[in-house]
């Protein structure tokens, strides 16, 4: 059993987690420190900055002033740096270890593009100064732009688009403007999605008000060809396509499926959130597809947004090139510009659908992935492509006779493996996963894709060096023979060693506290 530490919470440390280990009057362990919430370290008189009192002023808020604390928790300086430094040291990160979120691209971030991003006129630039004392930035996203189309082969991009299902809402924008100049929006209502693709697709189709029509895999977890032609016809809009798809395979019917898609008058959409397995391998444009965006995270290093800032930009063919949003760069006799207006891009030519955000995108962003761009190079961005896929494969290969694989045969940049191995010994994909924690190991992604089932899906990508792949393969094939050995408490109860222990998941789903409120006082607690 876990006991209680001094604020009530359970602790971490107990016999059947942690062999010989004391529980603690703290409840730290040696430099692991317990850490209450910011609230309950509320000191009435404690304050990290002074404010003079407010001189004779008239209040403009009516019967909305305030008539009571704020409610913010008071503390000093020390206090308040004290609590995120160690809040910070309970955080996984990809500076910590290897981070195997399959589908999720969990690279190493290179500290040069953080210095550059940071240059003085650059980080401090403002969306609203005149374009001509910025003319370095606008330069910086031509060049960036110029290279996102070289390495797909399409002739159009746009950069505002803010992430990858922003990117997805952006490209299937630009097919339903190209559908209504054609005159076939309210005859093209169907988008085919296939079962591999990633989730957001459908999603996204849906919120166009397109009719979303699935496609069955084939048992070698790819496009079923014949299903998806049988499903062509006059009112498809389009194809959302993920490839690499999310089982970590590449299309082999990619061609044929553009030219179906095509020839039936729709459009080819492509997720292009792993690209990072293809890229200066395969330039999408050259397999024929229309629109694809980029999720700059996992190709190009930028910092995995988690909200944000994070950055999507969206290719396009010759023929959706001419409805990319507002607003683009050009550069003229004059310098670089902003086109941002449609009179603007009417006399260039260009019919945009509208404007995806308030200005142009995130510059931080865009800094970082050309640092990395240019640093590695042509050869070098192959490269990448390659010891993604190597990693992944010796991933698969390495632990096929331990855990099982849905699918025959090698993967891209991604290892997919199933629950089979785990079937007759009790323990269930998420007593797995939460074992893991104990190993220092965050979790793969687990349960998707949703076509297999208790799917664990692994991507080491190329970052990670062969010791650090191999002792997280050594992990994982001790922890499938501990689960064959019956060692059954060893998963149940994971994580034993985390600040935190395992919660119950549906009960803070159906009744989740998103308020914190002070304990009640004694007084109250016993009536």
């Amino acid at each position: 059993m876990s006991g209680m530490n001094k604020q009530g919470r359970p602790t971490s440390i107990d016999g059947a987690g942690a062999a010989g280990a004391r529980e603690t009057f703290t409840g730290n362990r040696a430099l692991e420190h317990e850490e209450p919430l910011l609230f309950e370290l509320d000191n009435p008189g404690a304050c990290g900055v002074d404010f003079d009192d407010p001189g004779e002023f008239t209040s403009h808020l009516g019967n909305f002033e305030r008539q009571g604390r704020i409610g913010l928790a008071r503390v000093s300086e020390p206090e308040v740096m004290r609590h995120f430094v160690r809040l910070s040291a309970k955080n996984y990160s990809i500076d910590a270890g290897l981070y195997p979120l399959g589908s999720c691209t969990m690279k190493h971030n290179p500290r040069l593009n953080e210095k550059m991003a940071r240059l003085p006129g650059i980080s401090d630039v403002h969306p609203l100064q005149p374009q001509q004392t910025v003319q370095g930035s606008l330069e910086l996203m031509s060049e960036l732009s110029h290279w996102l189309k070289e390495l797909t082969g399409m002739p159009g991009v746009t950069l505002s688009p803010k992430a990858g299902a922003h990117g997805e809402l952006c490209g299937m924008m630009a097919i339903r403007a190209a559908l209504i100049a054609r005159g076939e929006d309210d005859i093209r209502t169907r988008v085919l999605v296939p079962e591999s693709a990633h989730g957001t697709n459908p999603a996204t189709a849906a919120l166009l008000g397109y009719k979303v029509d699935a496609i069955p895999a084939t048992k070698e977890g790819r496009v079923d060809l014949e299903a998806f032609k049988s499903k062509l016809g006059p009112d498809v809009a389009a194809i959302m396509l993920t490839n690499p798809n999310t089982c970590g395979l590449f299309e082999r019917d990619i061609v044929k499926i553009a030219d179906a898609v095509h020839e039936a008058g729709a459009y080819f959409y492509c997720d292009g959130a792993n690209f990072n397995a293809i890229v200066g391998r395969v330039r999408p444009g050259d397999l024929g597809v229309d629109a694809m965006h980029i999720n700059l995270h996992k190709t190009f290093s930028t910092p995995h947004g988690g909200g944000g800032p994070g950055a999507g930009p969206v290719v396009f063919s010759e023929a959706l090139a001419p409805f990319a949003p507002l607003p683009y760069v050009v550069n003229g006799k004059d310098g670089f510009r902003l086109v941002e207006t449609e009179g603007e891009a009417e006399a260039d030519g260009t019919t945009p659908f509208g404007r995806m955000t308030a200005f142009h995108g995130q510059m931080g962003m865009f800094v970082r992935a050309l640092s990395y761009m240019l640093s590695h190079g042509s050869d070098g961005l192959r490269q990448v492509a390659e010891d993604a896929v190597l990693n992944a494969n010796y991933v698969l290969a390495s632990l096929k006779d331990d855990l099982s694989a849905p699918f025959e045969g090698p993967c891209m940049h991604e290892a997919l493996f199933d629950d089979r191995f785990l079937k007759g010994t009790g323990v269930e994909t998420l007593d797995f996963a939460k074992a893991m924690i104990d190993e220092g190991y965050h979790p793969m992604t687990m349960y998707f894709p949703l076509v297999v089932h208790g799917a664990m899906l692994i991507e080491p990508t190329e970052t990670e060096s062969k010791q650090a792949v191999d002792l997280f393969i050594a992990t994982l094939k001790d922890l499938a023979r501990a689960a064959r050995s019956n060692d059954k408490d060893r998963f149940t109860g994971a994580p034993y060693m985390s600040p935190r222990r395992r919660l119950d998941e549906t009960g803070a789903a159906r009744r989740p506290v998103l308020r914190w409120a002070p304990p009640p006082a004694p007084a109250q607690a016993a009536e």
